[in-house]
């Protein structure tokens, strides 16, 4: 049976906790062994040494004296004895009978120190002197150490176990938090597949964890999908009802130049079957270029040198102008750096921009294209005097097969001003219009 994530997650979270918490309580352990075993070779040595210098100083009844006097009441752990070359206890406090070889010097040892009970049952630390024919054993039982350590052994073990029980709480929190929050993800989710494009993963203010940008970009790309359906909507709708007119005008003039007989009529009938397919084309052709220019590959952009891209694009209309009568000016307000651009659409949005002031902004009497630089962006700007476009009209001019009233006379298909503003927004910029007072300023701009 396969896991779900929560579930392993929270079982992670918890053999993390065991496992640190299994190191540590080793650790601990260790070292408080080390410690104690380190303390009782220095106490047994300290002790070994003091008894050998009394010996030297006065002999065996001084040492005998000094064995007497370390015996305290209730000590049953102590260890100072004086044993012949068999093992045999000679004086002192220890087992009858020492088990400790014939080694006539140990610095510091842990092991069954006597053959008979208690001393045969349990561990002693000590050490051997040789003094004289004779040897000096001193050291402790192991009996207070040993229970020290157990007490500590249990303590860590509660330990552990206590920590496991909160390592287990903590792994059951962090998996209802890390729950709750795939839980909104999967609900937003669900409910856009629901049909609900207004759906949204909400997230804590200021947040800056993965959840929070999990969120922030799945919110972003809902954004997305739900403004591509809504113009897709609008798409369609407006496409049904601006080729409505044009396929109907097609039908009648088909209908008309098949009954009629005079061949030069139908000629002239004939042509205007060809004006009216030339623009159903022109529409679909559009309908293509936005979509192209919406999902271009950036392997296609290009360094690019703003400014030779404008001298370039006025020399080409320079001439168009002055045959329309028109003053055509160019303004370079400053020379900013190259920009990375796909060189053959913002030159066809660019061109869109001017063909449309020459078009509209004809009796106005002059056409601007200029480049300007200001708060890190680039502006490519095109300036005309003819009527504009009012402030409110202009996100309808926007929006694709916007056509405004005063133009609905004119041949297009309103889906100029569209294809420049997804190439603005493919190069991370914008489409700007603007009052000239008179006339319209419209702007390409895009982050220098």
């Amino acid at each position: 049976m396969r896991l779900s994530v929560t579930a392993r997650i929270a079982l992670l979270a918890i053999a993390l906790a065991l496992v640190s918490n299994l190191v540590l309580v080793a650790f601990i352990w260790r070292q408080v062994h080390d410690d104690a075993i380190d303390s009782l070779r220095r106490d047994t040595a300290e002790q070994a040494d003091a008894l050998v210098s009394v010996w030297r100083a006065g002999g065996m009844r001084a040492l005998d004296q000094t064995i007497e006097e370390a015996r305290a009441p209730g000590d049953l752990s102590l260890i100072i004895a004086v044993i012949d070359a068999r093992g045999r206890r000679v004086v002192g406090l220890g087992p009858p009978v020492a088990n400790i070889g014939p080694s006539s010097s140990v610095e510091f040892h842990i092991g069954r120190i006597g053959t008979s009970p208690p001393w045969s049952l349990r561990d002693a630390g000590y050490s051997v002197r040789r003094i004289g024919p004779l040897r000096l054993v001193s050291g402790r039982m192991l009996d207070d150490w040993e229970q020290v350590q157990r007490g500590i052994e249990r303590a860590l073990v509660l330990a552990m176990l206590l920590s496991l029980g909160l390592g287990i709480v903590g792994g059951l929190v962090v998996t209802r938090y890390v729950g709750r929050r795939l839980n909104r993800v999967a609900d937003v989710i669900e409910g856009v597949a629901g049909g609900d494009l207004s759906r949204r993963v909400v997230s804590a203010s200021g947040g800056d964890d993965a959840f929070d940008r999990l969120a922030t970009r799945l919110n972003t790309m809902l954004d997305k999908v739900e403004r591509l359906m809504i113009e897709l909507r609008v798409v369609t709708d407006s496409l049904a009802h601006d080729l409505r007119s044009p396929l109907a005008r097609l039908r009648t003039k088909t209908e008309n130049a098949v009954l009629l007989a005079d061949p030069t009529q139908r000629e002239a009938a004939l042509g205007g079957l060809l004006v009216e397919t030339d623009l159903v084309m022109r529409m679909l052709t559009m309908l293509i270029e936005i979509s192209r220019s919406e999902s271009v590959s950036r392997d296609r952009f290009a360094s690019i040198d703003p400014a030779a891209l404008i001298e370039e694009i006025a020399e080409l209309y320079a001439p168009v102008a002055e045959d329309a009568g028109l003053r055509f000016m160019t303004v370079m307000e400053s020379h900013p750096p190259r920009l990375i651009l796909h060189r053959e659409l913002v030159t066809q949005a660019i061109a869109n921009l001017v063909d449309n002031a020459l078009r509209h902004g004809a009796g106005g009497g002059e056409v601007t294209l200029r480049l300007a630089g200001q708060g890190g962006e680039i502006r490519f700007q095109v300036e005309d005097r003819g009527p504009g476009i009012a402030a409110e009209d202009r996100e309808q001019a926007l929006r694709r097969f916007g056509r405004l009233d005063n133009a609905r006379s004119t041949p297009g298909a309103g889906l100029g001003l569209s294809l420049i503003e997804a190439v603005a927004r493919l190069h991370g910029g914008r489409l700007e219009l603007g009052d000239n007072a008179p006339g319209l300023i419209a702007a390409i701009v895009v982050p220098a």
